[in-house]
This record gives structure tokens, C-alpha cells and sequence, in this order.
């Protein structure tokens, strides 16, 4: 069993003296570091007050009758504190006190149960309001949070009213040390903390904002994408293990389309249409954020579609790409860099940064850009494009040609 420190002190307020001249008289109940104070009721002259016994002096008028007051709230406090051992109650200097005055919380609300009934209204919003891959992130934090409260403060929960101070620190902390996080995951989880934080605040069911001090910010983290000369031989390589030529197709047809892994997982025949002049073009609301995105098809990609027409996984799901997890893709693309001979780390976002940045440097323009990968704005489109030395070749070879004397 946890071993619990329990102290109870006396003392005085010099600074808050009444209009007689005499302080008034505070306990502090001290369990386990925290503590909770309260005014005591009684006051007296601060020439009588022995601060090293935290009582009054023994031969002051009215000191002892004082005393015999003092004497009483302390077996008062200590027995509320038994009381609470045996029936096996959260003891804090907190829950001590509120006892003693007659004011139990009767709604009191611990983290993760309040976390929990957050992703459980989340979940019941998945695919209205929010994303699956939304809620699947609340989730993971969750889970996180649990092992975080476990190892770290020995405890299955805490009481919001209790939370310490320093607990985004430590969490911080636990994320970067523990978990292995990189600084911009790190940040990630904490964002997805504090609307827990935020919703009790507004509710009132915690008094202090463990983030009041904390500012966020994301590194900037360059991305590999492919240039040109690499997707050709990606997609020029003969491969004869039809897993990697099946992980080769799916990743080259997101590279020029510019899809993200759970939309092209999603991609079915509704999605593609064809305009007046007999283009196709792919049109889909992105899973992540809703936004339409509006994509012409590329001979190369419409050559992909065509290899897996017939093919039974896309037959028996109704897709037009049979797309493995997202996990196993990433773990068959470092095989696949490997054998293209790419000295890049290939993943499925890759793919989404090399057709934004190919798009760019082809001349399309940033807007249109940001309408084919489904962004709301072109703020997010930057994020994902490279400048390219060909591109910068180009635009200076304009330059020279504009100021030649």
C-alpha cells in the first residue's frame, strides 16, 4: 500500500491584522506535499502567538482557553483522516479539508473518465463532424494519457480539481523521454490534451489551467519528395515480386495524383468522372477534411486504374486500387527504395509532397494546386512544395533573357 505523509500546522497572518491589532489563525493540511489551507476562526495579538509550537503562548490572556480550541480542530482533522483511510477514500489535503468544513464535493470529475466521455461523443460524431482519423488520434492520446498517470504519479486517475501544476510539464516530458516522441508529435499530443483541459475549465470542474504558461510551436521539418528523374525510374523499374509491383503502382498513382493513403484506399469507379471533352478527372471529398478535391487524370495514372481493372481484392471491396494497411506500405517502400536505388525515406505522405511540388515546378499555379489536393487555403499547399533547382534555373533564364543589354 501507498505510504501517505500527513501533517496539520497553525499559524498566523501578521499582515492581515483587524482593527483590534490581533492576526487572524489559519490551518494548513499538508498530504503528500499538497496542501490546503483554511482560516481557523479565531484570531490573536501576535506577541502571544508561538510560532515554533504553532499555538499560543501558555500564560497570554485567553491563550489557554485558545489552545484547548486548537487542540480540538487538530483531533477533529485527525479523525476525519482516519475515517477516510478505513473507508478507503481519496485522502488529499483537499478532500481533508472539505470534510472537515461540511462542503464534500459531491461531482467531483477525474481526467480520464472526462476524457473518455469526450472520445466517446467523438466517436458517434466520426464521419459527421469529424474524421476517423480524428478520433482514432483522441484515442491514442487517451491511452497515452493513462500510461503517462500510471507510471508517473503511481495512480490509476487523478481529480481535475487536483491536477498538479507541474502536469504538462511532466507529461512533456514523459512524451519526449519515455515515448521517444520527436518535438512536433510531442506538441501534437499536448494540443489534443488541452481541449480536455478547456472543457473542464469551462465547466468549472478545475480551477487552474495547467496550460496557462505553455505556448506551443511546430518545427519545420523538410519533407523528401521525389524530383522528376526519380518517379521515372520508379516508374520505368521492372519489379518481379508482385507485392512490391502492386506497393510501386499505388504509390506512383498517388504521386500524380497527389491523393493521401486513405483516400486512395477509398477510391472507388463513383469518384472518377469524365467532362464534356472526355477527360477524367478524379472528384472526392477528402476523408480528413471534407474538402472537394478535383483532380484530371494523367495517362500514367489512368494506365495504373486500368492494371487492376480486374483484379479480385478491388472486385470484392469495390475500389479501384487494392491498398494493404498503412503500415505495411511504409515498411514495402523502404524495400522498394532500395531496389529503385532512391536515397530518400519513402512513405505514403511522400507521395502527396512529389505531386505537389512536380505540379509547381510543371508551372501550375499554387491555387490550382491547393484545389487539386482538397487545402482550403494555399497556407497549407506551401507547406507541401519544394522549390526545385529547375525551377529556379528557369525563372532565372527568364530573368537573364528580361534584363539582356
Amino acid at each position: 500500500m501507498e505510504r501517505t505523509s500527513f501533517s496539520l500546522l497553525f499559524y498566523i497572518r501578521r499582515t492581515k491584522l483587524n482593527k483590534a491589532g490581533e492576526a487572524p489563525i489559519f490551518m494548513r493540511i499538508t498530504v503528500n506535499g499538497q496542501r490546503a489551507d483554511a482560516s481557523a476562526r479565531r484570531f490573536i495579538e501576535p506577541r502571544l502567538w508561538n510560532t515554533a509550537k504553532g499555538k499560543a503562548v501558555e500564560n497570554g490572556r485567553g491563550c489557554k482557553e485558545l489552545n484547548f480550541y486548537l487542540d480540538a480542530v487538530s483531533a477533529n482533522i485527525l479523525r476525519i483522516q482516519r475515517d477516510m483511510e478505513l473507508e478507503g477514500a481519496e485522502l488529499s489535503a483537499h478532500t481533508v479539508l472539505d470534510r472537515y468544513l461540511g462542503k464534500e464535493r459531491s461531482e467531483r470529475h477525474t481526467l480520464l473518465n472526462v476524457f473518455r466521455e469526450h472520445n466517446e461523443k467523438c466517436r458517434k460524431l466520426a464521419g459527421i463532424d469529424l474524421a476517423v482519423a480524428t478520433v482514432e488520434r483522441y484515442d491514442t492520446c487517451l491511452r497515452i494519457t493513462e500510461e503517462f498517470i500510471r507510471n508517473t504519479y503511481k495512480k490509476k486517475d487523478l481529480y481535475l480539481d487536483e491536477l498538479p501544476d507541474q502536469f504538462v510539464e511532466d507529461f512533456e516530458f514523459y512524451l519526449k523521454t519515455v515515448r521517444k516522441c520527436c518535438h512536433n508529435t510531442t506538441t501534437k499530443y499536448l494540443k489534443n490534451f488541452k481541449k480536455i483541459t478547456r472543457l473542464s475549465l469551462s465547466r468549472k470542474w478545475m480551477k487552474n489551467d495547467p496550460f496557462a504558461n505553455v505556448c506551443f510551436h511546430l518545427e519545420n521539418v523538410e519533407r523528401d519528395f521525389l524530383e522528376k528523374h526519380e518517379l521515372k525510374k520508379l516508374l520505368d523499374k521492372t519489379i518481379d515480386i508482385p507485392r512490391l509491383a502492386q506497393i510501386r503502382d499505388i504509390f506512383a498513382f498517388c504521386c500524380l495524383t497527389g491523393l493521401a493513403f486513405s483516400d486512395v484506399k477509398q477510391l472507388r469507379t463513383e469518384h472518377i468522372a469524365t467532362d464534356i471533352n472526355g477527360m477524367q478527372w478524379i472528384r472526392k471529398t477528402r476523408q480528413k477534411t471534407g474538402n472537394m478535391c478535383n483532380i484530371p487524370l494523367l495517362d500514367a495514372a489512368r494506365e495504373i486504374l486500368a492494371r487492376y481493372h480486374n483484379n479480385p481484392y478491388c472486385q470484392a471491396h469495390d475500389v479501384l486500387l487494392p491498398v494493404c494497411s498503412n503500415q505495411k506500405m511504409n515498411s514495402y517502400l523502404k524495400e522498394l527504395a532500395d531496389i529503385c536505388g532512391i536515397k530518400k525515406h519513402l512513405s505514403t505522405h511522400t507521395a502527396r509532397h512529389t505531386f505537389a511540388t512536380l505540379t509547381l515546378a510543371s508551372g501550375a499555379t499554387i491555387e490550382t494546386v491547393a484545389k487539386m489536393l482538397g487545402h482550403s487555403d494555399t497556407k497549407m499547399t506551401r507547406h507541401y512544395a519544394r522549390i526545385l533547382d529547375s525551377s529556379i534555373m528557369r525563372d532565372m533564364q527568364t530573368v537573364a533573357k528580361n534584363m539582356a543589354l
